[in-house]
């Protein structure tokens, strides 16, 4: 059984220096023309002719350093986390993993993503208090009430919001906000609670058996209640600005009066999910958007369990999906949380050959285009071999991932090889 671990997982220098000479060249290759969308604010109208002489909120190279922690419950669940910066200017994005509540809540575990934007005071209060607001309710107790519980969690949620309202004006955080997605697991229920475009996946049986639900502005509901609290939708967010219809904070949108808080144009009430557990659940992934914007749940779910096949280390495969999204295009922070069921896909030796096989042939692909291009005089770059290798039929890609997914692998090819025809070379990148 896997042992709690936790620390910052920093990039091999020799990754860093091929980040430093291929990104921007090879990024737009991967991307595809999809960026992640920014969750937070954006200029309103009138604020165009301002945009430039404003602070760019994307780096110019990604920060690849990744958090990461691993850790397992008594009784056979284990989970892993990995958060990375990615191309954005700031990291927003925070978490929490508890899991055993204690007590007579030994049995019961608790996770969450906060997805900051405006900055990310909101979301790492909120991480640090968000809990303790939904046991203060005493709604949660061994008779594993769903009503109970489901109220416990909505009331913690506004409770949060309270009383970051008040912290807020005291200390003088004029915006910002969070979005949540949250996990309460019992013995005999999964508890979810969403509020905003995070989202969290159940695989059960090898397939999607639920996700939660985006809030977005221009869903008719949502929609519905920002017009009635005297805003609008224009650029699919409230008042041509906010992306997101839920979340704590963002305080500049619910000062309508006479209106409860799920009234207001953002509404800090999350939507309550409870599904009874089953021996047939895999795995729970609890994301931020960095994550949706680049991956679906299906092509995520058929990615994590391929993934489980061959990895030892969950925190590995958090690794994994977080690399596949940046690979694919996502300019967000990108933070996951992966919980494993004792259903979970378990390590398969003939998996493991067919992953060798496959890097096996990707690397003599990669040796044949570097020859062929050489051999017609044309220089043989990293990007006209990612070209022509993208075109070619390669079984045994990882479904879900595809070419993105073995980035890495190829790269380490590509570089073997020039080392090979120029080692000399190499010697000053």
């Amino acid at each position: 059984m896997r042992t709690s671990k936790k620390g910052s997982v920093e990039m091999p220098a020799f990754v860093r220096q091929l980040v430093k000479e291929t990104e921007k060249r090879v990024s737009s290759f991967f991307k595809g023309g999809r960026g992640g969308a920014a969750e937070g604010e954006r200029p309103v109208d009138g604020e165009n002719e301002k945009e430039e002489a404003l602070p760019s909120p994307y780096l110019d190279r990604p920060v690849l350093d990744k958090l990461s922690e691993e850790g397992c419950v008594r009784w056979g669940l284990t989970y892993a986390l990995s958060s990375m910066q990615g191309w954005r200017a700031n990291m927003e994005d925070y978490h929490n993993c508890v899991p055993q509540l204690g007590g007579e809540l030994a049995d019961w575990s608790f996770f969450a993503v906060f997805d900051g934007h405006a900055g990310g005071t909101v979301a790492r209060h909120c991480s640090q208090h968000l809990l303790g607001h939904i046991l203060a309710t005493g709604g949660l107790g061994p008779e594993d009430d769903p009503d109970r519980v489901k109220g416990a969690l909505t009331e913690g949620f506004l409770q949060t919001d309270k009383h970051l309202h008040t912290v807020a004006r005291r200390e003088g955080w004029e915006r910002g906000g969070t979005t949540v997605v949250a996990a309460l697991i019992s013995p005999c229920n999964i508890y979810l609670a969403n509020c905003g475009d995070s989202r969290a996946v159940l695989c059960r049986s090898a397939q999607v058996r639920f996700s939660t639900e985006d809030h977005k502005p221009y869903s008719p509901l949502e929609k519905e209640r920002i017009e009635s609290a005297g805003g609008s939708v224009s650029l699919q967010r409230i008042n041509g600005s906010l992306a997101v219809s839920r979340a704590l904070g963002d305080f500049g949108y619910k000062g309508a009066e006479n209106r409860t808080p799920n009234q207001q144009m953002v509404s800090p009430e999350p939507e309550v999910s409870v599904l009874e557990r089953s021996p047939a659940d895999e795995f729970l992934v609890l994301a931020c958007d960095g994550v949706w914007d680049a991956i679906g749940n299906e092509d995520l779910c058929a990615f994590v369990r391929n993934r489980l096949l061959v990895c030892t280390d969950l925190r590995d495969v958090c690794s994994q999906v977080i690399d596949l999204c940046l690979y694919k295009g996502s300019l967000d922070n990108i933070s996951i949380i992966l919980l494993c069921f004792p259903g979970a896909p378990q390590l398969s030796t003939e998996a493991l050959h067919q992953e060798a096989e496959l890097e096996d042939l990707l690397e003599s692909k990669v040796a044949e285009i570097y020859d062929e291009l050489c051999a017609r005089g044309e220089d043989p770059d990293l990007l006209a071999v990612l070209t022509i290798l993208a075109s070619a039929v390669i079984p045994g890609l990882p479904p879900g991932g595809g070419i993105q997914s073995k980035r890495n692998c190829i790269i380490s090819a590509y570089y073997q090889q020039r080392e090979l025809h120029n080692p000399h070379g190499m010697e000053g990148s």
